[in-house]
C-alpha cells in the first residue's frame, strides 16, 4: 500500500470504529446474558 501522510487519520477513524464495535458486543453480551437469565427463570419456575 502506498504510504499517502493520512496515516494518522486512518489510525484514528479505525480506533473511532473499534471502540464503536467494542461497545456494540459489550452491549451485547448484556442483553445476551439478561434475556438467557430471564429464559431460565422462566421455565424454572
Amino acid at each position: 500500500m502506498a504510504d499517502t501522510g493520512e496515516s494518522s487519520t486512518e489510525v484514528q477513524t479505525h480506533a473511532e470504529t473499534y471502540g464503536g464495535f467494542t461497545r456494540l458486543m459489550l452491549w451485547g453480551t448484556i442483553a445476551s446474558a439478561a434475556v438467557g437469565a430471564f429464559v431460565v427463570f422462566m421455565i424454572a419456575s
